[in-house]
């Protein structure tokens, strides 16, 4: 497990790295992805570092749903009525690239299916 100082959501989080952020309260920040996918494409990432959804446990059962309010807050800011697709990738199979529990939320065109 990474601490802190290797972890880049981590240095996000506590502002030693810059990001374009979009959203902020006591337990999650949301910021723009760097690469978007999407007109909107928003990260959801959890203050307390959090290696991956598999890493959870029934201890951060509140922290997951104040994730999923956040985002669903940040589709009604981003204007996203029309529908959004919310991501969570877990492990390196998963599509996974950063070791922290991170949501995309991503919108503003139509998504299609299969994703990918």
């Amino acid at each position: 497990m990474l601490d802190g100082m290797d972890c880049l959501f981590c240095r996000i989080v506590a502002g030693t790295i810059p990001a374009k952020k979009v959203f902020e309260d006591e337990l999650t920040v949301a910021i723009q992805d760097i690469n978007p996918q999407a007109p909107v494409h928003v990260l959801v990432i959890p203050k307390k570092h959090v290696a991956s959804l598999a890493e959870t446990d029934a201890g951060d059962k509140e922290l997951l749903g104040h994730l999923l309010e956040a985002v669903r807050e940040l589709g009604a800011e981003q204007k996203l009525g029309k529908g959004y697709r919310v991501v969570i990738n877990t492990g390196p199979d998963g599509g996974q690239t950063v070791e922290h529990l991170h949501l995309h939320l991503i919108g503003g065109r139509a998504m299609h299916w299969p994703p990918g």
